[in-house]
């Protein structure tokens, strides 16, 4: 990730270079398309991505994890209690982002998904930029694919990117008649 860079579908932004926080997150995942803030995983705070016109059950993109045996601070061994659940696009970019120097990290109990774990405490190892593109990369994951689609058309246009603009794509991603 280019420090500074805008994520797919947003435009640069002066504070794109500033160190992340845990209150992007929330204004990050609510200005992609179709997003609410509910729960999942019984009650845990999600960010979830449907179609309202269709009738595909919503998915959870950022997802706050419980504290777990799973994923514990390797120098106290006590669960972490900040963490997010987001997905990559493939294991090649599951790897990059974990290897990198930087929040993000995997356990055992992930080997194999296409899911990762990052420490909210941590964001400001990034900037707000790169959190954009990571976020924009899990929603498109878990997106339904016509929605992703209209989205990607939609951000390879110069007209700006928003609720709007994708509603005035067919489920294709076609300009509607």
């Amino acid at each position: 990730m280019a420090s500074g860079a805008a994520g797919p579908g947003s435009p640069a932004s002066p504070d794109d270079d500033r160190p992340a926080t845990a209150d992007d997150v929330h204004e990050l995942c609510l200005a992609l398309p179709h997003v609410t803030y509910g729960t999942s995983w019984g009650d845990m705070p999600t960010y979830l991505v449907s179609d309202p016109a269709t009738k595909a059950r919503p998915r959870g993109f950022c997802i706050r994890r419980r504290p777990d045996p799973t994923a514990v601070d390797p120098a106290t061994g006590t669960p972490y209690e900040d963490l997010l659940v987001l997905w990559a696009a493939d294991q090649g970019a599951k790897a990059a982002l974990v290897e990198a120097d930087g929040p993000f990290f995997t356990v055992p109990h992930l080997d194999g998904h296409d899911s990762l774990l990052v420490q909210e405490s941590r964001l400001g190892e990034i900037t707000r930029g790169e959190l954009r593109e990571v976020l924009t990369e899990s929603w498109l994951r878990l997106a339904p694919a016509k929605l992703a689609r209209a989205f990607t058309a939609a951000v390879g246009s110069d007209e700006p990117v928003g609720l709007d603009r994708l509603d005035r794509l067919d489920r294709t991603g076609a300009p509607r008649g």
